[in-house]
């Protein structure tokens, strides 16, 4: 058949080779632009034409435009059908040719395999795989991966073993790199997804060394097959199986100030680096333990480890803190004979070496033999002479740079310590400009030295003489949180620029008052100050918290007229906004647009998604952003884990949580491991989740066990709930939080005699329950309720809508959860007590006072509860209006009936 088709294709050609004078045709993949020797062109192109069968078709998975569309299988010639010196009669044969006369090269069929995986077409996977044997193409490694992920999703433990046995004849599971790595981690994963956890182990322990992916298939198959607690054994194995992860948690130890368990973690590597020692010697300085820094790095010569500049930085700043003057001249000979002293952070220790040992002639040597000197080393020497009370040689030695804003600063800071006032003011008035620091510099000398007079004047001459001075005082009074004294300073300022608004304004976002932050937004446009970058980004936070959509895209219109809609900084804060305040379709709108995305732009997208328990999008996205090549920080990896719990993605969130610590060496921090918890706890993995607890490597947090206890709630274990609550109430004897999650554990299982006994501990220990409070915006205007409210002007209308709906929802078969109503009171009092719900107060005004069929948004500080909820899902469905609540969590989106988080909450 294949002659047939050659010998008809070659007749059907014939006339047209024959009258080709020139045919394009670059040779070995020079690039198609390159020239063609004479005399070969011809000969090869008979050759494609006569015998298609000895080509690779490389078009149908092309994807850059220099891959040729013909490769020749074993010269490797190249011929491209776009090539602008091709003859027309080029294209008109390749047309002629029957489908499948030139064959798909292998990197067209594994792209092709690669892409069914991908979209979840597994069946698809393995008949193109089945297709590509009976044609006769090896299979290489990149062919075995996305067959042995097709295999896993299809739980075809049997197609799995052949194509196991076919890697092995082919030699790709020998392979170092891939064999090692994709390949193997693949099989492992099959093997694991299709329950046959025997056979991956015999896969992963054949491995010479582990790679995080092997590990993470084994881990996640472990959990797959319920078999969580070998899981978190493997998870703690792989940890102290890895030098590189042991030095990390050396490090996170020493930073800590755990300087015990860093020595356990350090005595127990095998072998010790330079970073693992200056972890050691560096925490040992941090908590002020000095003589054990320089014991340990007589230690570490001891063991032949070479110091690196880091190490002698370390050392020398613990010789200043114990004075060791001998040891730091020693430490000094040793730079010299090592050639670190050209190091400016090494040469700026020594000076502050010197200087607090109280040798100023040795620190001055140093000093006056650095090539150059930045601020850290005029401090250092300014602030030996400070230490010391010579004042006079400080000004000496500055020898006229008193007129740099940072060496001027830190003399002035140095004179008004000395009390040396006079010597203060002849730097002050010599320097070109003073900013913040040089005011509060001099007005804080006057005040030692009891010229509180003069401090007023010198306060108040600063406010006229500078905008910006005084720009500055409302931005640092705003974040202390003292926002009055701001507000008087931004009052008394004779005029005001776009940064002192920005000031007051972002002040009030960070102290919480984010509506007179919209509203001091209004008035700086009115007083004709156009806003900047920093002031949208300040503006969409305030409207961010307050769920203010309707004022966030009137900033948004105002954005985009100002042209800043490109801004990244400006694009994350857009998409931050609108996912907070319940538009996640807006949000993934204008991330979609945005031409730049920073790490920022991409946890603002994540963070929606897990608010919003969009757990598939997030992945999707995380997916995303790591092709696209930016690299995840930590706070990202928290709004992706949060997205998994919320979603219930289990082995997807593990499989993260793992990357995030082999793949891009981020230490996990309390964020992760109580995500982690709220994870597997959420799931009904209650006990694995408290052994993840247990094996923290630093000292568990009390927000882990609250995301423990809160799950104990949902899956009503009381044994374990009594035992976490305990812990928490060890760390915090006052947080009532946990005295009303029991309560309602205690309640929901029937123990009202334990409840009352919770509830007469919490009182007992003075510790206040918080209020619950529902906000809901309507005209413009916010309203605020609270269980049991009785003052707001349509309270009487609240109460009739909220009978209306109550016998509405008991005909449509709702039932409420009055075990949730703690007093001991008739069941008719308990169900008139639920009816009374801040939420569902907040409900029944917005359908007064909104028009039929508006959606009604609404907010609330706590946890929505399980009959509020449920509620909810009532009233969506009788009114026909779609309800989005936010709680303290997450958000929930009621409509027909059924709420966004599947009762996943």
């Amino acid at each position: 058949m294949a002659m047939r088709q050659r010998l008809a294709l070659e007749s059907r050609c014939s006339g047209l080779i024959a009258s080709c004078g020139h045919i394009a045709l670059v040779s070995s993949w020079s690039g198609h632009d390159g020239k063609v020797a004479s005399g070969h062109t011809e000969k090869v192109w008979r050759e494609f034409f006569s015998d298609p069968s000895q080509w690779w078709d490389c078009r149908p998975e092309k994807v850059n435009a220099r891959y040729p569309d013909f490769k020749h299988k074993k010269t490797q010639d190249a011929l491209w059908l776009g090539d602008r010196r091709n003859p027309p009669w080029v294209a008109a044969g390749v047309a002629a040719m029957a489908p499948g006369t030139v064959q798909m090269d292998s990197f067209s069929w594994n792209r092709r395999l690669a892409k069914y995986v991908k979209a979840g077409e597994y069946e698809k996977t393995m008949e193109l795989f089945k297709q590509m044997q009976k044609r006769g193409m090896r299979p290489d490694r990149f062919t075995f991966v996305p067959v042995l992920n097709a295999c896993a999703g299809l739980r075809a433990l049997e197609e799995g073993r052949r194509a196991h046995q076919l890697i092995m004849q082919t030699g790709c599971e020998a392979d170092v790199f891939v064999g090692n790595v994709f390949v193997r981690s693949s099989l492992i994963d099959m093997y694991a997804k299709c329950g046959s956890m025997e056979e991956a182990s015999r896969v992963f322990n054949k491995l010479p060394s582990w790679a995080a992916v092997c590990w993470n298939a084994m881990i996640f198959g472990h959990v797959k097959c319920g078999e969580g607690h070998k899981a978190l054994q493997l998870f703690q194995k792989m940890q102290h199986e890895d030098v590189f992860v042991r030095n990390s948690l050396v490090d996170m130890y020493a930073k800590c100030g755990s300087m015990e368990e860093a020595s356990r973690v350090f005595n127990k590597l095998p072998s010790w680096a330079a970073v693992c020692w200056n972890a050691m010697i560096f925490g040992h300085v941090k908590c002020g333990e000095g003589h054990k820094a320089l014991q340990l790095f007589q230690k570490m010569q001891h063991e032949g480890v070479q110091p690196d500049p880091a190490t002698y930085v370390g050392v020398l700043n613990a010789c200043a803190n114990v004075v060791a003057l001998e040891e730091g001249r020693r430490t000094h000979e040793r730079i010299i004979q090592s050639r670190c002293e050209s190091d400016v952070f090494v040469r700026n220790s020594l000076v502050d070496m010197y200087a607090k040992c109280g040798s100023m002639e040795d620190a001055c040597r140093v000093f006056n033999t650095m090539p150059s000197h930045d601020v850290v080393s005029w401090n250092a020497l300014l602030g030996g002479f400070a230490m010391h009370g010579q004042g006079k040689e400080a000004l000496i030695i500055q020898s006229g740079l008193e007129s740099n804003v940072f060496v001027g600063n830190s003399l002035i800071d140095m004179y008004a310590k000395c009390g040396s006032l006079e010597d203060a003011w002849i730097v002050f008035n010599k320097m070109s400009s003073q900013d913040v620091v040089s005011w509060n510099a001099m007005i804080l000398g006057h005040v030692k030295c009891g010229q509180g007079q003069k401090a007023l004047e010198l306060f108040r001459q600063m406010q006229q003489e500078d905008v910006f001075v005084g720009s500055s005082l409302v931005d640092m009074y705003a974040k202390c949180g003292r926002i009055e004294d701001a507000w008087k300073v931004f009052h008394k300022m004779p005029s005001r620029d776009v940064v002192t608004w920005n000031a007051v304004v972002l002040g009030h976002v960070k102290c919480g008052h984010e509506q007179k932050a919209l509203e001091l937004f209004q008035q700086m446009q009115q007083e004709g100050v156009r806003p900047n970058s920093v002031t949208f980004v300040g503006v969409l936070n305030a409207c961010a918290s307050v769920i203010a959509l309707e004022e966030g895209r009137h900033v948004h219109q105002q954005i985009i007229q100002s042209g800043l809609e490109s801004d990244v900084f400006v694009g994350s804060s857009l998409v931050d906004m609108y996912a907070k305040c319940g538009s996640i379709e807006d949000a993934c709108r204008v991330f979609n647009k945005m031409p730049s995305r920073d790490v920022v732009t991409w946890t603002a997208i994540l963070g929606g998604c897990a608010m919003h328990g969009h757990g598939r999008e997030a992945l999707k996205h995380f997916e995303q952003m790591c092709d696209e090549g930016v690299q995840p920080d930590d706070i990202t990896f928290v709004c992706v884990l949060s997205a998994c719990s919320h979603a219930g993605l289990v082995d997807e969130g593990m499989c993260l949580y793992a990357s995030m610590i082999r793949d891009y060496m981020i230490p996990a921090k309390l964020e992760h491991y109580t995500c982690m918890v709220d994870l597997l706890s959420r799931a009904g993995h209650l006990q694995e989740a408290e052994n993840m607890i247990m094996a923290m490597p630093c000292k568990p947090q009390a927000a882990a066990w609250m995301a423990l206890l809160g799950a104990c709630r949902i899956h009503g274990n009381v044994g374990m709930a009594e035992r976490v609550a305990k812990r928490i109430l060890e760390m915090e004897p006052e947080n009532a939080a946990v005295y009303v999650l029991l309560s309602n554990i205690y309640a929901a299982a029937g123990n009202r005699h334990l409840c009352e006994n919770v509830e007469w501990q919490r009182k007992e220990r003075g510790a206040k329950k918080q209020p619950g409070c529902t906000w809901i915006e309507v005209n413009n205007e916010v309203h605020m309720f609270v269980v049991q409210d009785q003052d707001h002007p349509q309270m009487i209308e609240i109460h009739a809508e909220l009978q209306r709906l109550s016998g509405l929802m008991h005909n449509a078969g709702y039932v409420p959860c009055t075990e949730l109503v703690l007093d001991d009171v008739e069941e008719e009092e308990k169900v008139s007590h639920l009816c009374h719900h801040s939420e569902k107060l907040a409900i029944a005004f917005g359908l007064i006072n909104r028009a039929p069929g508006t959606p009604l948004q609404i907010r609330k500080n706590l946890w929505v509860c399980k009959d509020c909820h449920t509620s909810a899902k009532f009233i969506s469905k009788i009114v026909r209006r779609a309800i989005m609540v936010r709680d303290a969590n997450r958000f929930h989106h009621f409509e027909d009936g059924v709420c966004s988080c599947m009762d996943y909450w």
